[in-house]
């Protein structure tokens, strides 16, 4: 039981004892010049007693029992342990004899579901309160019209059977016990030409104030959504549209009849969470703009006034104001402490803050001066409150897009007078890149000049250097043929001699066979210069410039001959040095059409550097090591994804030297690139192999794994 219950519950016990029917007149002078209604639901003559019994509708009863208490002072503590209050109220008045003439109504303002009567006469049920046997149903007024009554001069008696429930949506209180939500009242001739204008006004100004503001929220939503960089935007969008969304809430719970009481509170919820926004956010806004930052105790007051919020909805009509003064104080704050440095678009924020507050001492001052504000002027309060704030906003927009223009064009000069600048450097540093592109130009030239000079030396050492190896390998074959030739020679002289000494003997059998045997000499003899006048030709036919004419070549004959070259060159150099040579040539290779001392090039290259690789590695004395060099061919079919569809062959070159790094894999056509020690090597020899097997429409790649060896392979078309 909460103080206001304890102070009524002592008040109402001191009053219990005397508690009478009392009466006071009524008379026309009473009446609101404005609405012409008296209310009567808080005159101090009201008694009430709980329970129900419809005698107490009657005129004279007795009110032994019965307590001082109005309709607007029933509350949650009243109620049984169902939730449930229900009693009644009598009220004794007496009316002059013009009052009777005024009086053209009486209406009902509540949520309980209530019986009235007038001088024990039912006049009006609002919902039902389970007298007539049907079950209880809350009070939804659908209209503001009066019902119709007529009053005699005399004294008459209002009588109010009252049924109520505690709500879980209203914090389990009763559904009357919303501040002035039980309001009795008598209306005049005037009151309903004031409804009708009433209700035509509130429409108006209502239509008015959400049509503006959703007009404004999407503009500023609009707005934030194609300029992202402007993070103002998204305040003032949220802003607006919660300020918008509580006049809407309000306006809808407020003006729609027939709804029921949980509708209402979730309405008026959600009216008071939208208000709090629109606070929080215009607080936020003011803070960024004048000062460009939010500090923590904003934060804290800003935290204080949610907390206010949230105690004024569990209790409505509270501390409400206190969070109203907390943020407009916090306003003025800002405002004066930023006032000597406001300037362009953040004076637009200030001027709507001032004309809010000033329309919100117009609504003080009118309260004030009436005890309540009229309609016409509450309605101008409201168009003033909820539109100053929001127009500004816009105006604040306008002005800070017109200054961000002014910026960018300050922006764009400067940056026109830096392109010129920058262009007359550009200018210069043009002359300066040109003549030194001129003197860089002759100086690559002569550079070129000269790389082309020492790369043409360099093919005529390689060239050289294969023509030597080729010539010690044909010397070293020469010089067998013409060991025999000696040989036989020296023999057949000797044999000559012995022949004429047995014909000077007369030893003609003699005779005869020695001149067999210098006669199978002297064939020997023509077969060994045969034999050398042929390596002479092939070295002559080696010799000679390529003319670059293919002609059908035996492929393995080709790799036999220059296997054998190559082996007895090196031989020649290095007697010591010895090598296990294989060969596996495949019978099926017909002659290619190539050109042959191109080919032999690439092959004796390949195997001249399989015998070095070999060589280098037996330096070595690595036990069990043998010096292996193996040459093959191969004829491989077209594949059936191949698009030419063409039969290709494949020499291999193989050794088992120490083989190729990795590093070095993807270099070693390069031309120069050598792995050879200095003076030993150009770095030719293997890009013009590369670029002769390209020409002939080959390929040539090798696989190779350090330690292990390598192995070249020539692919060429059929």
């Amino acid at each position: 039981m909460n103080l206001r219950s304890l102070i009524l519950l002592y008040f109402v016990s001191i009053s219990t004892c005397w508690c009478q029917d009392s009466r006071f007149v009524l008379q026309p002078a009473m009446f609101d010049k404005i609405t012409d209604e008296i209310v009567l639901s808080d005159n101090v003559g009201w008694i009430f007693r709980k329970g129900n019994n419809t005698s107490w509708a009657g005129k004279e009863i007795d009110v032994t029992g019965w307590t001082k208490l109005n309709p607007q002072q029933v509350y949650a503590d009243m109620a049984d342990e169902s939730g449930k209050v229900e009693g009644w109220f009598r009220l004794k008045f007496g009316t002059d004899s013009l009052f009777h003439k005024k009086v053209r109504g009486v209406r009902v303002s509540t949520w309980a579901a209530i019986d009235l009567y007038i001088d024990g006469n039912r006049i009006f049920s609002g919902g039902n309160t389970g007298a007539n046997g049907e079950p209880y149903q809350e009070y939804r007024r659908k209209s503001i019209d009066a019902i119709p009554i007529e009053l005699e001069p005399g004294e008459h008696w209002i009588a109010i059977h009252l049924v109520d429930y505690t709500s879980p949506i209203f914090l389990n209180r009763l559904k009357s016990e919303l501040p002035g939500s039980t309001v009795i009242r008598l209306s005049g001739s005037g009151y309903h030409p004031y409804s009708i204008d009433f209700i035509r006004e509130v429409t108006v100004y209502s239509t008015l104030w959400v049509c503006v503001g959703t007009t404004l929220s999407l503009l500023f939503w609009i707005m934030a959504l194609v300029t992202p960089f402007e993070k103002r935007l998204i305040l003032i969008a949220s802003c607006v549209t919660c300020l918008t969304l509580s006049i809407l809430f309000i306006t809808y719970s407020n003006s729609a009849f027939g709804i029921s009481f949980e509708t209402f509170m979730i309405f008026y919820y959600a009216t008071n969470i939208a208000m709090g926004g629109y606070i929080i956010l215009t607080a936020i806004i003011v803070a960024t703009t004048v000062q460009r930052q939010i500090s923590k105790w904003l934060v804290a007051i800003l935290a204080l006034i949610v907390a206010i919020g949230f105690v004024e909805n569990l209790f409505p009509g509270t501390i409400g104001p206190l969070g109203t003064l907390l943020f407009m104080l916090l306003c003025a704050y800002y405002t004066i402490v930023s006032w000597k440095s406001l300037n362009g678009a953040q004076w637009a924020i200030v001027v709507g803050l001032l004309v809010t507050a000033v329309w919100l001492v117009v609504y003080l001052v009118g309260y004030l001066m009436y005890r309540r504000l009229l309609y016409p002027v509450s309605l101008l309060y409201m168009t003033g409150f909820a539109l100053s704030f929001p127009f500004s906003l816009l105006i604040y927009l306008a002005i800070r897009f017109q200054e961000n223009i002014k910026d960018i064009q300050t922006n764009a000069q400067q940056v026109i007078l830096l392109l010129e600048e920058k262009k007359e450097q550009a200018v210069t540093q043009k002359q300066v890149l040109e003549e030194e592109v001129a003197r860089q130009t002759v100086e690559l030239r002569t550079s070129l000049e000269n790389l082309k000079s020492t790369q043409a030396q360099l093919i005529q050492s390689e060239k050289m250097a294969s023509l030597g190896e080729l010539t010690a390998g044909i010397a070293h074959e020469i010089q067998n043929p013409l060991n025999f030739v000696n040989n036989f020679s020296e023999v057949s002289n000797e044999l000559i001699v012995e022949l004429n000494t047995e014909l000077e003997s007369g030893r003609p059998q003699l005779a005869t066979e020695i001149a067999n045997d210098i006669k199978k000499n002297l064939e020997k003899i023509n077969y060994h210069g045969k034999r050398a006048d042929a390596i002479v030709k092939g070295m002559l036919q080696h010799s000679r410039t390529s003319s670059g004419q293919k002609e059908p070549t035996n492929i393995n004959a080709l790799c036999d001959e220059y296997l054998r070259l190559s082996y007895h060159g090196l031989r020649a150099k290095d007697k010591s040095f010895n090598a296990k040579l294989e060969t596996n040539f495949d019978p099926s290779i017909e002659k290619l059409n190539v050109v042959p001392q191109d080919i032999g090039r690439v092959i004796l290259n390949l195997i001249n550097n399989a015998f070095y690789a070999v060589s280098e590695k037996q330096k070595q004395n690595i036990p069990g090591y043998e010096p292996t060099v193996s040459v093959s061919t191969n004829k491989q079919s077209a594949r059936p994804d191949d698009p030419v569809g063409r039969d290709k062959i494949l020499i291999s070159i193989k050794d088992n030297g120490h083989g190729i790094p990795e590093s070095n894999k993807e270099k070693i056509f390069q031309p120069f690139f050598t792995t050879k020690p200095t003076g030993q090597g150009t770095g030719l020899g293997l890009s013009l192999s590369y670029d002769i097997i390209k020409a002939h429409g080959g390929e040539l790649r090798v696989e190779t794994k350090e330690g292990e060896g390598a192995e070249f392979i020539i692919q060429l078309p059929v």
